[in-house]
């Protein structure tokens, strides 16, 4: 049940259930429903297979499954299912760190450790707030459309950026990035919202990327080639610096 609390001594009752359809993808999935079934009425089922298949991969992608999100002062949740392509130290965007005017929040100019997380077609993809406070900034930039895989993307591709401040000064941003495939960012926040960690923010049609910002100071929790959960892997704990190792196997 949405809400409910659960920790690591057991309490609490967890099920499993078939995730929800984002109303997003909804249209898309009846659409294609309704041409399956007028191609199986006309008896033309080379056409009916498929349009079948497509009915179901729509409502796969598009599915909105519950997250557990941990709770703690200091993670940062990955907002974004998928694979961790790049961790590097770089530049934030320099619309997250120039001052608007509008009185709000602004990352450093200086290198903060970005890691960069690939969405293919067959993760969720709807994206989650990273940390709990008040969104600053949402600002969209359209772009062109290369392979969300390559590191050129951050600067090049239809993007949004968002950057959310909590109440201590602490600002993380993060970038949604549209791919070969996505042709569209859809937010579901805007400035001056209030959000909790792991809160739904937005999402991005069929395979993309999200950029994420560490604080200055924190260190990854995760390492390149894991694959994350949205809302529920911590990709860092602020002021922690600790190096940690994988062994792909």
């Amino acid at each position: 049940m949405p809400g409910e609390i659960l920790d690591s001594r057991g309490r609490g009752e967890a099920t499993w259930h078939w995730p929800t359809i984002h109303p997003e993808g909804r249209k898309f999935a009846l659409i294609a429903a309704a041409a399956c079934a007028v191609t199986a009425w006309c008896a033309w089922e080379t056409l009916a297979w498929p349009l079948g298949a497509l009915t179901l991969g729509i409502l796969a992608f598009f599915r909105d499954p519950e997250r557990v999100v941990p709770q703690g002062e200091r993670f940062i949740v990955a907002p974004a299912d998928g694979l961790v392509t790049l961790i590097k130290k770089v530049a934030p965007p320099r619309e997250l760190t120039i001052d608007d005017g509008t009185g709000g929040g602004v990352l450093a100019e200086t290198p903060l450790t970005r890691i960069s997380i690939f969405m293919s077609v067959f993760d969720v993809h709807i994206n989650r707030a990273p940390i709990g406070g008040t969104v600053k900034r949402v600002v969209y930039i359209p772009g062109k459309y290369l392979n969300a895989d390559l590191d050129k993307a951050s600067d090049e591709n239809e993007r949004q950026h968002i950057l959310i401040e909590r109440s201590d000064g602490v600002s993380v941003g993060f970038t949604q990035i549209a791919g070969l495939i996505a042709r569209r960012i859809v937010p579901f926040v805007k400035t001056g919202d209030i959000l909790a960690a792991g809160q739904r923010v937005g999402l991005i049609r069929f395979g993309s990327r999200v950029d994420v910002y560490l604080p200055d100071g924190t260190e990854p929790r995760i390492v390149l080639g894991q694959r994350i959960v949205a809302g529920e892997t911590v990709l860092g704990e602020i002021g922690q610096t600790a190096l940690i190792e994988g062994v792909s196997q």
